[in-house]
């Protein structure tokens, strides 16, 4: 057999799937007019948005993936042009290549995608901040959970795998993992301690396929499924933590404080929430694999790759004290952790 099994880390991967990211950012930023605008002044974020006519929230991503990428530089706020996009890509440059990236640009789905988001700061073809297709009316077609399953488990093998080696587990009796996808971080964290009960939760016909899973990996009689529509109907009591990878950064600020809410109601005295999650830097200048996974968020689904910072301010707005972060071997992400008193 040729086939290895997966380990903790995927970076690799990610960068290669993250890097098609890199032409279409840089000529969004062209087309607006980005590197001019700041090569003769620093700007903040919310002055820059208004002179380019641009989302500030959108345009912050954006910065941040050109930060990451050497464009441009954040110093006491203010944003400028760093040498490198003064040199290579301002208009009146005689080094100028922003015609020939412009030209040797084919992706022009994502580029067109990214553009309409930084102008008008709403997910292209959605003309509200609605939930991503199946969760408006909380429920979707058999086949497509199916889908989403089927790609959860492979995108989540290496972060699942590092998840599970955390000792945390330990402290923990019953883990429900909420919006679980294909159930693969709660399997993998029930194979790696034995004493742990484990509820997986999502809408109906995504458990259904959680419970594939389940079976496959012979795990039934510690892993449960639960189909329920977090944001609609009561969560399972009994659980004394609730883990979420890869749920928060789908949402605004205002739905991830609903989310951390609905858990803190949930959760018994001393009870643990858990983000699982690539984080980006606090003052939001990158690092590029977390900005251009944000900028991923914002096209499709309207959400962000979270700061610690702005978890810690979700999740103490909600209720939840102790706020920490620790990376987990799996790949670029981190565990969040908080408790409720």
């Amino acid at each position: 057999m040729s086939a290895l099994p997966p380990t903790v880390d995927d970076r690799e991967i990610w960068d290669t799937w993250l890097s098609m990211f890199k032409l279409p950012i840089l000529n969004t930023a062209l087309a607006v007019g980005l590197f001019p605008a700041i090569s003769d002044r620093g700007l903040t974020t919310d002055d820059l948005a208004a002179e380019l006519k641009v989302d500030a929230r959108a345009l912050a991503m954006h910065l941040a993936a050109l930060c990451a990428m050497g464009y441009v530089e954040k110093r006491l706020g203010t944003w400028r042009a760093t040498s490198l996009a003064r040199t290579w890509f301002h208009p009146e440059g005689q080094g100028n290549w922003s015609h020939f990236f412009d030209a040797m640009d084919r992706n022009e789905h994502l580029r067109g995608r990214l553009l309409e988001s930084l102008r008008t700061g709403k997910r292209p073809e959605s003309g509200t901040d609605r939930r991503p297709a199946g969760w408006e009316d909380g429920t979707m077609p058999q086949e497509v959970a199916e889908n989403i399953a089927r790609f959860m488990q492979a995108h989540s093998q290496a972060p699942a795998l590092g998840a599970a080696r955390m000792p945390v587990w330990g402290e923990v009796e019953h883990l429900m993992d909420v919006g679980c996808g294909s159930g693969v971080y709660g399997i993998e964290i029930a194979r790696a301690h034995p004493h742990l009960t484990v509820t997986l939760m999502d809408l109906k016909e995504v458990a259904h396929e959680a419970g594939k899973y389940v079976a496959r990996a012979g795990v039934g009689e510690r892993v449960g499924t639960a189909s329920v529509n977090m944001f609609t109907e009561e969560w399972p009591s009994g659980p004394d933590a609730h883990f979420f990878s890869n749920v928060f950064h789908d949402w605004s600020d205002a739905t991830c404080l609903d989310l951390a809410r609905r858990s803190f109601a949930a959760l018994p005295s001393g009870g643990r929430i858990f983000l699982n999650e690539i984080l980006m830097h606090d003052d939001y200048t990158g690092p590029y694999h977390a900005a251009a996974f944000s900028l991923l968020m914002l096209t499709g689904t309207l959400g962000k790759q979270y700061s610690l910072a702005e978890f810690a301010a979700i999740l103490e707005a909600a209720g939840f004290t102790e706020v920490a972060a620790q990376r987990t071997g799996g790949g670029y992400y981190s565990l969040v952790s908080a408790r409720k008193p």
